[in-house]
């Protein structure tokens, strides 16, 4: 089943990513959930183009890009080998999915402002922002890093009166929620939904990645006291420094017990 499934993603002919490239990812995610260990080397290159039914040269392709981003260290005469690696991911260790912990994130990594402008609302901004299409909000880009490491690409939408309280350079040295607090707007709660999304050439190059790689692509709307929405949200997050976590607990309804996240 395991090498069934490495030959469907190394070796369909209609997908429109280079052979090299799908290799790559399918030994990087089982590097990362540790299928081969730091005292073992990874299978040769013969093995892995049987296994992928690939050339040599894509192997080797696949394997210098892992090399590149610190995954393996390659010994002459010994084989490739995976970096052990015991850090837990900045936004694992940040994030449970509370407004609280969101912060906390915010005053734990880097950010940089791309962009910060104001514009008129699309249709779906306005419907997440409950106002008239076509209304002035602020748009601001950021991408989040951690020890120079970019994890996220954030665009945060705000009502233009909550914008007009705070600029560019606040954004830098705050969390957005917390200039939210700042503009009299108290935050209570947020409607969140979580999907994957393949990355385009501008998200790639500022979360340096490559092209049609996966992303955790996250939209959240945050309301006030007054239960009125004032940010909606489109996060973009590389899948290896993101996992998101929630309670779970079984309730009864109608006869039915149900899992509800706590």
């Amino acid at each position: 089943m395991v090498e069934h499934a490495k030959r469907h993603a190394a070796g369909e002919a209609s997908d429109p990513w280079p052979k090299h490239h799908r290799v790559y990812l399918v030994l990087r995610q089982e590097i990362l959930e540790g299928r081969y260990t730091p005292d073992k080397p990874l299978p040769n290159e013969l093995l892995l183009t049987e296994q992928f039914q690939v050339s040599r040269i894509t192997i080797r392709k696949a394997m210098e890009r892992l090399d590149r981003e610190g995954l393996v260290v390659r010994y002459r005469g010994k084989g490739t080998f995976p970096v052990a690696s015991n850090e837990s991911s900045p936004v694992q260790a940040s994030i449970s999915g509370v407004i609280e912990n969101l912060i906390a994130m915010g005053l734990k990594t880097e950010v940089r402002v791309l962009d910060f402008n104001y514009v008129a609302a699309s249709a779906n901004v306005s419907q997440a922002l409950a106002i008239p299409p076509g209304a002035l909000v602020q748009k601001a880009i950021r991408v989040r890093s951690h020890r120079d490491s970019p994890f996220s690409l954030l665009t945060t939408y705000v009502p233009e009166a909550i914008g007009r309280t705070f600029n560019q350079g606040d954004l830098t040295h705050q969390p957005l929620l917390l200039l939210l607090e700042r503009a009299g707007a108290k935050v209570t709660r947020a409607e969140q939904s979580i999907t994957a999304k393949l990355a385009t050439p501008k998200q790639a190059e500022v979360l340096e990645m490559e092209p049609g790689d996966a992303l955790l692509c996250i939209r959240r709307i945050v309301f006030d006291e007054n239960d009125l929405p004032v940010e909606y949200i489109e996060g973009y997050y590389r899948p290896d420094t993101y996992e998101h976590q929630m309670s779970l607990g079984r309730q009864m309804h109608d006869d039915r017990c149900v899992w509800e996240t706590r």
